[in-house]
């Protein structure tokens, strides 16, 4: 999930913008945790399904 979408349960403001400290501590955080991108995302799919198949060519 990205900032910019969250909204703030303290003030009902959008997190991005950071306009209380709460807002602000909850965009440092998810800044620092970094999170997975569409092209990790995308490769740990791919392994997924070479695995399967590795698998289902073990099994016939």
């Amino acid at each position: 999930m990205t900032v910019d979408r969250l909204v703030c349960a303290n003030c009902a403001g959008i997190v991005a913008e950071g306009r209380c400290p709460v807002c602000r501590a909850s965009r440092q955080r998810m800044q620092r945790s970094g999170g997975l991108n569409p092209a990790m995302l995308l490769a740990v799919a791919l392994l997924v399904v070479a695995f399967v198949v590795v698998l289902a060519r073990l099994s016939g």
